[in-house]
């Protein structure tokens, strides 16, 4: 659940036309969450696999893919920015964010045009436009939060990433001040689970603790945003669900609730979190308790640096190759 008592949020990780128009408003409505997210991975699920989408495609016949494509997404990110225009209204979260092209990452004019175009075709003013966090990534979020549009920043997994955004962020806002703009806000989305799928099977052949470099890593970022005291611009904590077995399905959200942060999760996730009670905020960690735990990595010949880039690259690689296979559905 939303606990503004402690400025927490939780977003749903997921879209998909018939939902939206449907069980989406109660989970609002009773305070489950105020904001959700995509990526171009759940379109791609959401679009080959729901049959919601056949009777707009019929009407978009001979046109390019991803202008389909586009159609589609504009059409359900508008529903969902509607759906939660009632809580950005209220001050209360109210986003949804929509990815630029993944096959953009390392082009910075390519993703700011694309940003502005799919933020005035949707119309809505709660609609954050995610950029990953590439060197072209931080100058768009600069000039994107600059004209007025708030910036989801993703596929963040090294402290550097984080900082070079704030960097990006509060250049980008405080240009937005100057000009005479209010509000704009951003967030840095810190990815967690998947350093325990590449780690733990190593780390469980050194008799090390599994399932706690994702935890660490971010606990790690989010005393960094925090150090920085910007109020529009949190730590928001994705890739929080679980693969197989071993772990609760709710384990990364509990291990995260966080002051001033956002946690956004698949809808299973969400329901195994709000089923049992909550608990007490776990973070901030003392700075020393985190290095702790990344000097013993580094004892038993965990290179951090290696792993933060191997993962922002199958990140991209993902999501390209999600994408792509999206676009050749639609041809």
């Amino acid at each position: 659940m939303v606990n503004r008592d402690i400025n927490f949020s939780l977003w749903l990780d997921f879209v998909e036309r018939d939902y939206l128009k449907n069980e989406f408003s109660k989970l609002i409505g009773n305070g489950t969450i105020n904001g959700a997210t995509s990526n171009p991975s759940i379109f791609a699920s959401a679009i080959t696999t729901s049959p919601a989408y056949k009777e707009q495609l019929a009407v978009l016949a001979g046109k390019s893919a991803k202008e389909k494509y586009e159609a589609l997404a504009i059409d359900d990110i508008r529903t969902a920015a509607q759906a939660l225009r009632a809580s950005y209204d209220a001050g209360n979260d109210g986003y949804i964010s929509i990815e630029v092209d993944p096959f953009l990452s390392n082009d910075t004019q390519g993703t700011i045009d694309e940003g502005k175009r799919l933020f005035a075709a949707i119309g809505e003013p709660n609609v954050m436009i995610k950029v990953p966090a590439t060197e072209a990534g931080y100058d768009a979020m600069t000039d994107l939060l600059c004209n007025g549009i708030s910036v989801n920043a993703t596929l963040i997994f090294s402290p550097k990433q984080a900082q070079k955004c704030l960097k990006a962020m509060k250049k980008g806002m405080d240009g937005f001040e100057a000009s005479g703009g209010e509000r704009t806000e951003a967030v840095i989305s810190v990815f967690v689970s998947r350093f325990d799928r590449l780690l733990d099977g190593d780390l469980e052949k050194e008799g090390m603790s599994v399932s706690k470099t994702g935890f660490y890593n971010a606990a790690k970022i989010y005393n960094l945003i925090e150090a920085n005291h910007m109020p529009s611009v949190r730590t928001l904590f994705a890739s929080t669900g679980v693969k197989g077995d071993t772990l609760a399905a709710d384990y990364y959200m509990r291990e995260l609730l966080a002051p001033h942060s956002v946690n956004t999760a698949p809808l299973a996730t969400i329901e195994s979190y709000i089923s049992t009670k909550a608990t007490a905020p776990k973070f901030p960690l003392e700075d020393s308790e985190i290095n702790g735990y990344f000097t013993k990595l580094a004892d038993n010949g965990f290179d951090m640096e290696e792993v933060y880039a191997q993962l922002l690259k199958e990140g991209l690689d993902a999501f390209e190759k999600a994408f792509k296979e999206m676009l050749d559905t639609l041809k």
